[in-house]
Protein backbone atom coordinates (compact mmCIF):
# COMPACT_ATOMS: atom_id res chain seq x y z
CA UNK A 1 0.00 0.00 0.00
CA UNK A 2 2.71 2.19 0.75
CA UNK A 3 4.54 1.78 -2.23
CA UNK A 4 1.18 2.58 -4.13
CA UNK A 5 0.82 5.68 -2.40
CA UNK A 6 4.52 6.72 -3.08
CA UNK A 7 3.50 6.03 -6.88
CA UNK A 8 0.95 8.35 -6.43
CA UNK A 9 2.77 11.01 -5.02
CA UNK A 10 5.36 11.21 -7.36
CA UNK A 11 2.88 11.42 -10.24
CA UNK A 12 0.81 13.88 -8.21
CA UNK A 13 4.20 15.96 -7.69
CA UNK A 14 5.10 15.48 -11.49
CA UNK A 15 1.59 17.52 -12.11
CA UNK A 16 2.68 20.07 -9.54
CA UNK A 17 5.77 20.66 -10.96
CA UNK A 18 4.45 21.26 -14.57
CA UNK A 19 2.00 24.11 -13.21
CA UNK A 20 5.25 25.21 -11.11
CA UNK A 21 6.95 25.49 -14.73
CA UNK A 22 4.02 27.50 -16.52
CA UNK A 23 3.66 29.84 -13.32
CA UNK A 24 7.27 30.56 -12.94
CA UNK A 25 8.12 30.74 -16.49
CA UNK A 26 4.92 33.26 -17.17
CA UNK A 27 5.55 35.55 -14.18
CA UNK A 28 9.42 34.71 -12.73
CA UNK A 29 11.72 34.67 -15.59
CA UNK A 30 10.68 38.61 -16.67
CA UNK A 31 11.82 39.12 -13.24
CA UNK A 32 15.15 37.16 -13.50
CA UNK A 33 15.49 38.76 -17.42
CA UNK A 34 15.27 42.46 -15.55
CA UNK A 35 17.70 41.30 -12.23
CA UNK A 36 20.43 39.90 -15.27
CA UNK A 37 20.07 42.94 -17.04
CA UNK A 38 20.25 45.28 -13.86
CA UNK A 39 23.89 43.11 -13.04
CA UNK A 40 25.03 43.11 -16.50
CA UNK A 41 24.63 46.67 -16.25
CA UNK A 42 26.41 47.43 -13.12
CA UNK A 43 29.03 45.11 -14.35
CA UNK A 44 29.94 47.45 -17.57
CA UNK A 45 29.57 50.52 -15.11
CA UNK A 46 32.18 49.34 -12.85
CA UNK A 47 35.09 48.44 -15.58
CA UNK A 48 34.37 44.56 -15.14
CA UNK A 49 33.84 42.03 -18.08
CA UNK A 50 30.85 40.18 -19.00
CA UNK A 51 30.81 36.74 -17.45
CA UNK A 52 30.65 33.93 -20.59
CA UNK A 53 27.21 32.43 -20.70
CA UNK A 54 27.73 28.53 -20.22
CA UNK A 55 23.95 28.24 -20.56
CA UNK A 56 21.46 30.79 -22.84
CA UNK A 57 19.01 31.93 -21.32
CA UNK A 58 16.21 30.47 -23.24
CA UNK A 59 17.54 26.97 -22.09
CA UNK A 60 17.41 28.56 -18.92
CA UNK A 61 13.98 29.63 -18.78
CA UNK A 62 12.67 26.30 -20.68
CA UNK A 63 13.95 23.10 -20.89
CA UNK A 64 16.28 23.98 -17.75
CA UNK A 65 13.28 25.31 -15.54
CA UNK A 66 10.77 22.39 -17.28
CA UNK A 67 13.68 19.49 -15.73
CA UNK A 68 14.12 21.02 -12.82
CA UNK A 69 10.75 22.06 -11.64
CA UNK A 70 9.52 18.32 -12.74
CA UNK A 71 12.04 16.55 -10.77
CA UNK A 72 12.09 18.74 -7.87
CA UNK A 73 8.08 18.13 -7.71
CA UNK A 74 8.07 14.48 -8.07
CA UNK A 75 10.80 13.93 -5.47
CA UNK A 76 8.70 16.09 -3.11
CA UNK A 77 5.75 14.95 -4.13
CA UNK A 78 7.03 11.01 -3.12
CA UNK A 79 8.13 12.40 0.07
CA UNK A 80 4.81 13.97 1.08
CA UNK A 81 3.31 10.20 0.65
CA UNK A 82 5.57 8.91 2.81
CA UNK A 83 5.28 11.42 5.46
CA UNK A 84 1.26 11.03 4.77
CA UNK A 85 1.38 7.18 4.99
CA UNK A 86 3.30 7.87 8.38
CA UNK A 87 0.89 10.17 9.66
CA UNK A 88 -2.67 8.80 8.09
CA UNK A 89 -4.94 7.49 11.00
CA UNK A 90 -2.27 8.13 13.64
CA UNK A 91 -2.84 11.86 15.16
CA UNK A 92 -6.31 12.24 14.14
CA UNK A 93 -9.41 10.40 12.89
CA UNK A 94 -9.66 12.37 9.78
CA UNK A 95 -9.86 11.00 6.17
CA UNK A 96 -7.53 10.40 3.33
CA UNK A 97 -8.51 14.11 1.84
CA UNK A 98 -8.37 16.21 4.85
CA UNK A 99 -5.44 14.79 5.92
CA UNK A 100 -3.46 15.46 3.01
CA UNK A 101 -5.04 19.27 2.38
CA UNK A 102 -3.69 19.50 6.47
CA UNK A 103 -0.62 17.74 5.70
CA UNK A 104 -0.14 20.41 2.79
CA UNK A 105 -1.05 23.44 5.07
CA UNK A 106 1.41 22.57 7.32
CA UNK A 107 4.07 21.85 5.19
CA UNK A 108 3.88 24.73 3.19
CA UNK A 109 3.98 27.06 6.76
CA UNK A 110 6.53 25.06 8.07
CA UNK A 111 8.92 24.68 4.83
CA UNK A 112 8.07 28.30 2.52
CA UNK A 113 5.99 30.69 4.72
CA UNK A 114 8.46 30.37 7.91
CA UNK A 115 11.84 30.72 6.15
CA UNK A 116 10.89 33.19 3.59
CA UNK A 117 9.87 35.29 6.14
CA UNK A 118 13.38 35.35 7.40
CA UNK A 119 15.69 34.99 4.45
CA UNK A 120 12.91 35.25 1.11
CA UNK A 121 14.44 34.37 -2.20
CA UNK A 122 16.34 36.99 -3.94
CA UNK A 123 16.54 37.45 -7.95
CA UNK A 124 20.54 37.61 -9.68
CA UNK A 125 22.61 40.63 -8.84
CA UNK A 126 20.96 40.36 -5.01
CA UNK A 127 23.16 39.11 -2.79
CA UNK A 128 27.19 38.79 -2.52
CA UNK A 129 28.41 35.74 -3.81
CA UNK A 130 31.50 35.35 -1.16
CA UNK A 131 28.28 34.74 1.56
CA UNK A 132 26.12 32.45 -0.46
CA UNK A 133 27.74 29.71 1.55
CA UNK A 134 26.60 31.17 5.32
CA UNK A 135 23.41 32.65 3.38
CA UNK A 136 22.57 28.64 1.91
CA UNK A 137 23.24 27.28 6.10
CA UNK A 138 21.24 30.32 7.39
CA UNK A 139 18.28 29.06 5.03
CA UNK A 140 18.48 25.70 5.90
CA UNK A 141 18.95 26.22 9.60
CA UNK A 142 15.65 28.16 9.53
CA UNK A 143 13.29 24.86 7.64
CA UNK A 144 15.15 22.71 10.06
CA UNK A 145 14.18 24.49 13.25
CA UNK A 146 10.58 25.32 11.58
CA UNK A 147 9.96 21.40 10.62
CA UNK A 148 10.75 20.49 14.10
CA UNK A 149 8.81 23.52 15.96
CA UNK A 150 5.67 22.23 13.68
CA UNK A 151 6.14 18.49 14.93
CA UNK A 152 6.62 19.51 18.58
CA UNK A 153 3.62 21.62 17.77
CA UNK A 154 1.14 18.81 16.58
CA UNK A 155 2.53 16.39 19.40
CA UNK A 156 1.70 19.21 22.13
CA UNK A 157 -1.64 19.87 20.83
CA UNK A 158 -2.49 16.46 20.71
CA UNK A 159 -1.83 15.87 24.33
CA UNK A 160 -3.88 19.16 25.04
CA UNK A 161 -6.81 18.16 23.09
CA UNK A 162 -8.17 15.96 25.83
CA UNK A 163 -7.88 18.39 28.68
CA UNK A 164 -8.87 21.63 26.83
CA UNK A 165 -10.70 20.44 23.26
CA UNK A 166 -9.32 20.15 20.16
CA UNK A 167 -9.84 24.04 18.84
CA UNK A 168 -8.45 25.25 22.21
CA UNK A 169 -5.18 22.60 22.01
CA UNK A 170 -4.42 23.67 18.66
CA UNK A 171 -4.84 27.21 19.56
CA UNK A 172 -2.18 27.06 22.49
CA UNK A 173 0.21 25.01 20.27
CA UNK A 174 -0.12 26.92 17.43
CA UNK A 175 0.56 29.74 19.57
CA UNK A 176 4.22 28.05 21.10
CA UNK A 177 4.87 27.38 18.08
CA UNK A 178 5.01 30.99 16.51
CA UNK A 179 6.68 31.88 19.71
CA UNK A 180 9.58 29.77 19.24
CA UNK A 181 9.46 30.75 15.71
CA UNK A 182 9.88 34.21 16.27
CA UNK A 183 12.85 33.31 19.07
CA UNK A 184 15.36 31.11 17.02
CA UNK A 185 14.08 34.61 14.00
CA UNK A 186 15.51 36.61 16.87
CA UNK A 187 18.48 34.63 17.08
CA UNK A 188 19.68 33.89 13.56
CA UNK A 189 21.07 36.99 11.81
CA UNK A 190 19.74 39.10 9.44
CA UNK A 191 20.82 39.21 6.24
CA UNK A 192 20.85 42.30 3.62
CA UNK A 193 22.12 42.79 0.78
CA UNK A 194 20.14 44.42 -1.75
CA UNK A 195 22.25 46.55 -3.88
CA UNK A 196 21.54 50.28 -4.27
CA UNK A 197 18.94 51.31 -6.72
CA UNK A 198 18.00 47.78 -7.57
CA UNK A 199 14.40 48.11 -8.25
CA UNK A 200 11.78 47.49 -4.82
CA UNK A 201 9.27 46.30 -6.93
CA UNK A 202 10.60 43.86 -8.86
CA UNK A 203 12.15 42.36 -5.75
CA UNK A 204 8.54 42.25 -4.17
CA UNK A 205 7.82 40.77 -7.39
CA UNK A 206 10.21 38.26 -7.53
CA UNK A 207 9.70 37.05 -3.39
CA UNK A 208 5.93 37.50 -4.14
CA UNK A 209 6.40 34.93 -7.39
CA UNK A 210 8.67 32.54 -5.55
CA UNK A 211 5.90 31.93 -2.44
CA UNK A 212 3.76 31.43 -5.21
CA UNK A 213 5.20 28.50 -6.74
CA UNK A 214 5.40 26.80 -2.93
CA UNK A 215 1.95 27.87 -2.59
CA UNK A 216 1.23 25.67 -5.98
CA UNK A 217 3.57 22.86 -5.47
CA UNK A 218 1.35 22.23 -1.73
CA UNK A 219 -1.67 22.86 -2.92
CA UNK A 220 -2.00 20.37 -5.73
CA UNK A 221 -0.18 17.94 -3.31
CA UNK A 222 -2.34 18.51 -0.69
CA UNK A 223 -5.93 18.43 -2.74
CA UNK A 224 -4.93 16.13 -5.81
CA UNK A 225 -3.15 13.65 -3.74
CA UNK A 226 -5.63 13.71 -1.31
CA UNK A 227 -8.57 12.94 -3.99
CA UNK A 228 -6.47 10.26 -5.35
CA UNK A 229 -5.20 8.63 -2.19
CA UNK A 230 -9.02 8.64 -0.83
CA UNK A 231 -9.81 6.51 -3.10
CA UNK A 232 -7.34 3.77 -1.89
CA UNK A 233 -8.16 4.72 1.99
CA UNK A 234 -11.60 5.09 2.24
CA UNK A 235 -11.38 4.72 5.30
CA UNK A 236 -8.91 6.22 8.42
CA UNK A 237 -7.32 3.62 10.34
CA UNK A 238 -7.60 5.71 13.33
CA UNK A 239 -11.13 4.83 14.55
CA UNK A 240 -10.59 1.64 13.05
CA UNK A 241 -8.04 0.92 15.30
CA UNK A 242 -9.64 2.74 18.41
CA UNK A 243 -12.58 0.02 17.67
CA UNK A 244 -9.83 -2.81 17.77
CA UNK A 245 -8.39 -1.53 20.97
CA UNK A 246 -12.25 -1.12 22.23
Amino acid sequence: MVGRLLLRGMIVGALAGIFVFAFAHIFGEPLVDWAIGFEAKAAQAAGEAPEPEIVSRATQAGIGLFTGSVIFSTAIGGLFALVFSFIYGRISPLGARATAALLGLAAFVAISVVPDIKYPANPPAVGNPDTIGARTELFFVMIVASIVGMIVAVGFARRLTARYGSWNGAIIAGIGYIAFIALIQYLLPSINEVPEHFSAVVLWRFRLTSLGMHAILWTTLGLAFGAWAERQLPQTRYRNASLRRA
